[in-house]
């Protein structure tokens, strides 16, 4: 089963700016294999584009933090706040048809209010000078424990919607 059983993609791409809209995090909705399963595209801010610019960032930063993620919320079966290797925060919410895990929604970008950008580590992997990572960084949101809970709970409510209207239309009610 695919998540675009449960909703059409516009109905995704939905969440997602909303999503982005009440958070400022970028929004995604990805299927079991990591991908993003629309275009939807709001950055969170200046650092993210750069660093997913590069193959190395792309790669190492934010597909293994995805996957880490992602593979967290699936065993478990709630959502989870974590972090990059970059630092920044990353939420993400399962979803599910009964047993079956379809993916996951969530958004990135913001910075938890006792971290740092962990610039030395970006430079590192990315080959991005230090400076120039510091200075994209300077104005990145800071993000609450209690504004990420209350986001991770609004996604989780939208999700849970989403899979009783499906499972409903599938019951014939």
């Amino acid at each position: 089963m695919l998540l675009t059983n449960i909703a059409p993609l516009e109905r995704w791409a939905e969440l997602e700016g909303e999503i982005h809209r009440r958070s400022g995090l970028n929004a995604s909705v990805f299927n079991t294999d990591g991908i993003r399963i629309t275009d939807f595209q709001k950055w969170a801010n200046r650092l993210c584009p750069v660093v997913k610019a590069h193959e190395k960032g792309q790669s190492y930063i934010c597909a293994v933090a995805h996957q880490n993620i992602a593979s967290q919320a699936m065993r478990n079966r709630e959502p989870v706040i974590g972090e990059c290797d970059g630092g920044l925060i990353k939420l993400a919410v399962p979803i599910f048809i009964g047993d079956e895990f379809l993916g996951v929604a969530g958004g990135c970008g913001h910075l938890p209010d006792d971290g740092e950008v962990e610039t030395f580590l970006i430079s590192k992997t990315t080959g991005i000078d230090e400076k120039e990572i510091e200075d994209l960084s300077n104005d990145i949101t800071i993000m609450s424990k209690e504004e990420a809970t209350s986001t991770i709970e609004f996604i989780r409510q939208e999700v849970e919607e989403l899979v009783s209207q499906y499972v409903a239309r599938k019951s014939g009610n």
